[in-house]
């Protein structure tokens, strides 16, 4: 029955009229638009936006230490210079550098417990490189749920409207009733794709670096099962 009703109204709806209202209407019209669904989204999209910028700046600064750090490494620890290197780790604000300063610092124990050592650091160290990604990762999917929560409540907002409406219903209410609560649903895709992708390239930028600590923590072990 309702889908019947639907019908008969919108084949007199004045197409050309209905384009031309929306081609009049901005982008923040329609956000305004959207009800008050659209101050969580805007919420989660601020909050997006932050942990994006906050996390490329910690990988980037976390990514910077120079192809030649193990090399003096371990020049310093064949010369027997620990004080040095421990200095030189400490030159380098970077993950790999505090996991190598752990391992100079451990030399003279058993070679497991300086890797014990030097993989709890890079665990912490990992910890604070993934910080805020789970949450980025909850908003892109949260993001279009909220949208689409929107939009139900916009569309009962619309039916309601409808039902009140005495006489025949104007074909005006039923589509304006119907975009505006659509809106929900296209901002909240909107945040959850960018989200989405934000989660994806920082988790392949943190796999980067952790392979790097990795690569290193092996080299600085060989270095000390070599015979002297």
């Amino acid at each position: 029955m309702i889908l019947a009703i639907l019908a008969q109204i919108t084949t007199s709806v004045d197409t050309s009229g209905v384009s031309e209202e929306l081609k009049s209407e901005s982008v923040l019209d329609l956000l305004f638009k959207g009800g008050f669904m659209m101050i969580p989204l805007l919420i989660l999209s601020i909050a997006a936006v932050y942990i994006f910028v906050e996390r490329v700046l910690t990988i980037n600064k976390a990514s910077k230490t120079p192809e030649a750090f193990m090399g003096k490494i371990r020049g310093m620890v064949e010369k027997g210079d620990i004080s040095g290197a421990k200095v030189l780790c400490h030159e380098y604000d970077s993950p790999t550098a505090r996991m190598i300063e752990k391992g100079v610092s451990r030399i003279g124990s058993p070679l497991k417990n300086i890797e014990v050592s030097i993989e709890n650091v890079g665990k912490i160290e990992i910890f604070k490189l993934e910080k805020n990604l789970s949450l980025l990762a909850t908003i892109s999917g949260s993001a279009p749920m909220l949208g689409f929560l929107g939009t139900v409540i916009g569309m009962i907002d619309a039916f309601i409207a409808i039902a009140n409406e005495e006489g025949s219903v104007s074909p005006k209410l039923l589509s304006e009733g119907i975009y505006t609560a659509m809106v929900t649903t296209a901002a909240g895709l909107f945040v959850g794709i960018l989200a989405y992708l934000g989660y994806n390239y920082l988790v392949t930028r943190v796999q980067k670096v952790v392979h790097k600590m990795e690569y290193s923590t092996v080299d600085f072990i060989d270095l000390l099962q070599e015979p002297r």
